[in-house]
């Protein structure tokens, strides 16, 4: 992670060592007691930063799930004529009665 400046991070911690602790054993992780302390001062500043979002003003911006319009990409349907039995079953390995002929599979 990239270290934030002093100015960006959040002035009340939110996430303490205890808890950095918790998440590292609910991910069967093992940190290092320098290592978990830098977690602890990334996760803080990754809050901080949301904390700084929070701040704007989106009372006119419609909520999304996208950063893009979502469309579908595919062809309108179409009615046309089925394909007539014969046709169907031509390319068939093996056919009986007018239906595909397949091996047994339940005993």
């Amino acid at each position: 992670m990239r270290d934030l400046k002093k100015e960006d991070r959040l002035v009340s911690e939110t996430i303490s060592i205890n808890d950095v602790h918790h998440i590292a054993t609910l991910a069967r992780l093992k940190f290092e007691e320098t290592e978990a302390e830098k977690i602890k001062d990334d996760l803080n500043s990754i809050l901080g930063y949301m904390e700084k979002l929070n701040e704007l003003d989106t009372t006119n911006v419609k909520p999304t799930s996208h950063t893009l319009d979502i469309f579908t990409v595919t062809r309108p349907d179409e009615t046309r004529p089925s394909l007539s039995n014969e046709e169907a079953l031509a390319n068939a390995p093996q056919a009986e009665n007018a239906h595909f002929k397949v091996p047994k599979v339940i005993e």
